[in-house]
């Protein structure tokens, strides 16, 4: 990942469908034959060719919101375009599949590798670990499309003659494919990173919790008891081994997001974004236009602070919030690009058995003085970064006075996550320099934004993408996964313990004392009688909110009609069943012309 030495730009067939879709001109273009693979460069240039896909969906626009939108945890924001993948409303097979086609590539150049690798002039120890990382990439690539779109065409070995014809082959073997690439995979891989795959690539223990993952999926998918109890027996291993595979969690949850952390103890797996110009992805101090596998994830969800700041904000006649007079704030590298594409769920419910309340505070984060989740997760206060005078008799100053700003002192908006007498302009009776907005003013252009992300190091070039890694599996999330297999396994108090010893850590704040942070503990501790599905599912959210992993969450728990349903106005009118699997990309049926058509999901 970070650090493999040999990288290519894997000029391959176009093989959609089962990695074998003949490219519309008839004319395929493939830089790579079975030769290729039969030497050490050859092998290593295959593997970091995918790796470099993976950058290709993780930090992209479409994919964030094909992971995110339209769940209990995010509605649109401002400039969110379309709102299909929000609300179900119109989905159909043109909205979702960049990564269908960067999938089955990629799967197609694995098995090259594994199919030609198998022979070349190595060290078994290293043949096999070579090989042992193409066997994770299929079966991760292929654990995403089942999930997303269940039956997918399966195959294994490499494909050089293009075809227009391809069939979609039941889930169940997609599963056993996974599963036997995985299982083999941990068996050959280091327990920690080792050249030429330094970095955060693939392990043993990453490749013992993707396993982990499949059979807790499979076993939702066909409540089959025995896959429960053996991703509940995978995580404890994970666990109880961590130390020989240098793994832990942070004493402090923030720390997990320090970018001085982000390749550390806690990190297991990322999608590099590394600033390196063999890449051409773009040039410093060019900005960021979307697309060309950038990571843009810190400023999806920010909202328009140089825009919506304005510091003689009001309320309303109807009690909502109207921004009002120059800005607070300019853009910076701090605070980061205003995006404003989604936001957290924090619409209050009008109807049904949580009216009055919010997905957001009132059922996620909850106990937000004794956890710290919410406040390393979220901006809520904003200092002021550009000096700003307002005459008393500024047009909408209520305040009765004049001032000027102190950049770097005063703050310019804050967010509070509750209630302020006299918002936006005062504090009770107190005049407030900036503005605040609590919940009951947050709205689709103004919210409390995403701040695990955000990458300031790129300083002048502010509008530059981030180089940031993307986490795809932290090692809090071994003991959430663990959980939830020996809950399912019918083991509530095991269960109960794994989510304790995330909760506790939660509970730990630098600026607390040892005596509070240890009321803290007790006070996020539970017990096996508070083990329910729905709690799992909001622990995730308070653990993982934003990490590109509440889509497959609810679908794998079947939950995602019901829990939209209950908790999204957005979305709750028009989602259903069917919507459990995401629709075939368009360009895949209308490329099938030999043979049978190729099936789209039911419901599409």
């Amino acid at each position: 990942m970070k650090s493999i030495k040999i990288y290519m730009t894997a000029g391959l067939v176009a093989l959609l469908s089962s990695g074998c879709e003949k490219v519309l001109e008839e004319h395929p273009q493939s830089q790579i034959v079975p030769s290729y693979f039969n030497s050490q460069s050859g092998v290593l240039g295959g593997i970091a060719g995918v790796y470099n896909d993976i950058r290709s969906q993780w930090g992209t626009e479409g994919f964030t919101v094909e992971m995110q939108a339209g769940t209990d945890e995010f509605i649109q924001g401002l400039s969110a375009g379309t709102p299909i993948p929000y609300t179900y409303n119109g989905l159909n097979g043109s909205n979702f599949g960049s990564a269908w086609g960067v999938a089955f590539q990629d799967i197609n150049t694995l098995n090259g590798v594994l199919q030609y690798g198998q022979t070349i002039d190595l060290p078994d120890a290293t043949r096999k670990q070579y090989l042992a990382q193409a066997k994770f990439l299929r079966a991760f690539w292929y654990f995403y499309l089942v999930q997303t779109w269940g039956d997918v065409p399966l195959h294994t070995e490499f494909i050089t003659v293009p075809s227009q014809a391809a069939s979609r082959q039941p889930a169940a073997q997609v599963y056993e494919l996974i599963i036997k690439d995985l299982t083999e995979a941990a068996a050959d891989l280091p327990n920690q990173p080792s050249a030429p795959f330094l970095g955060k690539a693939a392990t043993k223990p990453v490749a013992q919790f993707l396993l982990a993952k499949a059979y807790l999926t499979r076993g939702w998918l066909n409540n089959t008891a025995a896959d429960f109890t053996k991703a509940a027996a995978l995580c404890d291993e994970i666990i109880a081994n961590k130390s020989a595979y240098g793994l832990d969690l942070w004493q402090d949850y923030g720390d997990a997001f320090v970018p001085a952390n982000d390749y550390g103890k806690e990190t297991m797996f990322v999608s590099d974004h590394v600033l390196d110009p063999k890449y051409g992805y773009y040039s410093v101090g060019g900005a960021a236009g979307g697309g060309a596998a950038q990571n843009l994830t810190p400023w999806f969800t920010n909202w328009n602070y140089p825009n919506n700041s304005g510091i003689n904000s009001f309320k309303n006649a109807s009690g909502g919030f109207v921004n009002s007079g120059t800005s607070g704030m300019i853009r910076d590298a701090y605070y980061g690009r205003p995006y404003v594409r989604m936001r957290p769920n924090s619409d209050k419910l009008s109807t049904g058995p949580h009216a009055g309340k919010n997905y957001f505070l009132d059922q996620a984060f909850t106990k937000r003085d004794v956890d710290s989740r919410f406040a390393n997760s979220f901006y809520t206060v904003y200092i002021s970064n550009t000096s700003v005078t307002n005459a008393a008799n500024a047009t909408n100053n209520n305040r009765g006075i004049g001032y000027t700003t102190v950049v770097g002192s005063d703050t310019a908006v804050w967010l509070p996550d509750y209630e302020v007498p006299g918002a936006p302009q005062f504090v009770g009776n107190r005049p407030f320099k900036g503005i605040v907005v609590p919940p009951s003013l947050w709205n689709n252009g103004i919210f409390p934004a995403l701040k695990k992300f955000m990458d300031p190091s790129r300083g002048a070039n502010f509008n530059d993408p981030s180089t940031r890694p993307c986490f795809l599996y932290r090692f809090s999330d071994v003991y959430m996964t663990g959980a939830e297999a020996h809950f399912k396994a019918g083991d509530a108090a095991k269960a109960a313990g794994l989510i304790n010893v995330v909760r506790q850590r939660a509970a730990f704040r630098k600026s607390n004392t040892t005596a509070q942070n240890a009321a803290a503990a007790a006070a996020m501790t539970i017990t096996a009688a508070d083990v329910t599905l729905d709690f799992i599912l909001d622990e995730r959210s308070r653990e993982f909110f934003g990490e590109w992993q509440r889509w497959h969450d609810l679908v794998r728990t079947r939950s995602l009609v019901r829990r939209v349903q209950e908790w999204n106005q957005e979305a709750a009118p028009y989602v259903k069943d069917f919507n459990m699997l995401r629709p075939i990309p368009q360009s895949q049926i209308d490329r099938v012309v030999d043979g049978p058509a190729f099936p789209q999901n039911s419901g599409y």
